[in-house]
């Protein structure tokens, strides 16, 4: 059993990893599945399509690599972190849809509770904002409109849970009902500092304990699988939330150390050590990881719109067949036009967090075309990259690595990448690996059933792939940055 298998379940789609001895891909599986948008700014996913396509690529990812369920050690877990869903403990039904982390249906909710002077509160117990983006709202908003279910949920009939809870749930066929310090974190519900639950917090949104998992360390028991699943019993030893598992996976173990991910969003971490670090600059407080009882933090800035902004000149717009079209589309843009994007299509995260701002286009001409469509799209993702290392910088205040580890999807675009170093003037480093996320998750339970290194071991094998220095003139890329900041503030104040 020197094998183990990742379970990678995102916002679009769900993947399985199978991760060899030498932490080497050995196969993966993956499967889409579709969207719900019920109404303006809702996006909802059926939760029996996160559990169905999960179960079916663990078990193709075990079929192509011709192994058996014998040969793996354990399972970690990486998951879209804030989407939430409640489902009957009895039955295991969910009673609506999940609330995926990009739904901002409880934005009215937010901006009551800012106005009665609760931010300050939530931030310095959660070390996050007043945001439709995280679970609490959305829970409440599920306990307020399903009908029935506040009553149920305080008789303890009800459980809620972020993505890792529920397919731990269907796992183990109901036998446990946990997550993991960094999926909690993201809750509004959970005390970073005192590490557990908050009983103001659950009071503020009125959510009764009742609902609420068991929180355990990123690497730790979590049971075991339903023999009937994959053939026998395998433990579930590691779980953490998608941006902590990359954190994980890219090595970010020393304060100062960041990444940058690029998936649906855009989120990148500090890592700022033992001591969690109050922003100043509207970022994020959060647990990095928990090992052994103890917390590590870092600073989160989250972007809702990086590789989704793709998705919208394929499927929106039908400029583009393939997200690989958008490269040489963007090479070949009239360097004479300077159009700027700011995809608010869901609201602005970090550092903004206006879930009321939507989408807009500058500096159109009769000339502009899918060329400076698809090059303003990549520019985007990393203008907003630079408004979250910027307010890092200013709140850390301790100097970091002057290098920034990408990975994600859109990171595998040498002119995407080579863009976000020319705008950051610094370096940008892709590793060798690109499934960082999914190979967090596997070292945090190969580590616990002692098949992979240390911490300090698995740090030593991180590779790097290809490195992007800065060669813009820094002029151009202060100007260049100026009209970012216009564009935003024009599209708030529309």
């Amino acid at each position: 059993m020197t094998h183990i298998l990742a379970i990678d379940q995102g916002t679009t789609s769900s993947r399985a990893i199978l991760f060899g001895p030498d932490l080497n891909v050995v196969s993966v599986a993956q499967e889409e599945f579709p969207q719900h948008y019920p109404a303006s700014g809702w996006v909802e996913h059926d939760a029996s399509d996160l559990w169905s396509t999960t179960a079916a690529t663990c078990r193709a990812a075990i079929e192509k690599a011709g192994l058996h369920a014998t040969d793996i050690a354990a399972i970690g877990i990486t998951n879209q972190r804030e989407t939430t869903l409640v489902w009957d403990r009895a039955t295991g039904k969910p009673v609506h849809n999940a609330i995926v982390w990009q739904d901002r249906r409880t934005a009215e909710t937010c901006r009551a509770l800012k106005e009665e002077g609760h931010e300050a509160e939530v931030t310095r117990r959660t070390g996050l904002l007043l945001d439709p983006y995280f679970s609490g709202t959305k829970l409440k908003w599920l306990l307020d409109h399903v009908p029935g279910a506040r009553e149920r949920a305080m008789r303890g009939e009800l459980a809620f849970g972020t993505v890792d809870s529920w397919l731990v749930w269907n796992l183990t066929g109901g036998a446990v009902h946990v997550t993991d310090a960094t999926n909690a974190s993201r809750t509004m519900l959970y005390d970073i500092r005192a590490g557990h639950w908050s009983e103001e917090m659950c009071a503020m949104l009125d959510v009764p304990r009742a609902v609420l998992p068991e929180v355990r360390d990123c690497a730790a028991e979590f049971g075991v699988t339903r023999a009937d699943l994959f053939g026998r019993e395998i433990p579930i030893l590691g779980i953490a939330g998608d941006q902590q598992a990359a954190t994980i996976g890219q090595a970010c173990f020393r304060p100062g150390m960041m990444k940058s991910t690029y998936g649906t969003g855009c989120f990148a971490l500090l890592n700022t050590g033992a001591e969690p670090v109050a922003s100043q600059n509207r970022l994020l407080t959060t647990i990095a990881y928990q090992l052994d009882g103890k917390p590590t933090y870092a600073l989160e800035g989250s972007i809702f719109i990086a590789g989704a902004v793709v998705q919208w000149l394929r499927d929106g717009l039908r400029l583009i067949r393939s997200a690989a079209e958008t490269q040489p589309l963007a090479e070949n843009a009239d360097p004479a036009q300077r159009v700027v994007l700011v995809p608010a299509f869901t609201g602005l995260g970090a550092p903004y967090w206006n879930a009321e701002c939507r989408g807009a286009i500058f500096g159109l001409t009769r000339n502009s075309g899918p060329e400076e469509f698809a090059r303003a799209a990549l520019e985007s993702v990393g203008y907003q990259t630079r408004d979250l290392l910027e307010a890092m910088t200013a709140d850390w205040g301790a100097g970091g690595d002057t290098a920034l580890r990408v990975d994600g999807g859109m990171s595998a675009s040498d002119w995407a990448m080579q863009f976000l170093a020319d705008i950051l003037g610094a370096q940008v480093d892709r590793p060798d690996v690109l499934e960082t996320t999914a190979m967090g998750a596997a070292w945090l339970a190969g580590q616990r059933a002692g098949v992979y290194p240390d911490m300090a071991g698995f740090a030593r094998t991180w590779a790097l792939e290809k490195s992007f220095a800065p060669a813009m003139d820094g002029e151009e890329r202060e100007d260049r940055y100026a009209r970012w900041q216009r564009a935003v503030a024009a599209a708030q104040a529309f």
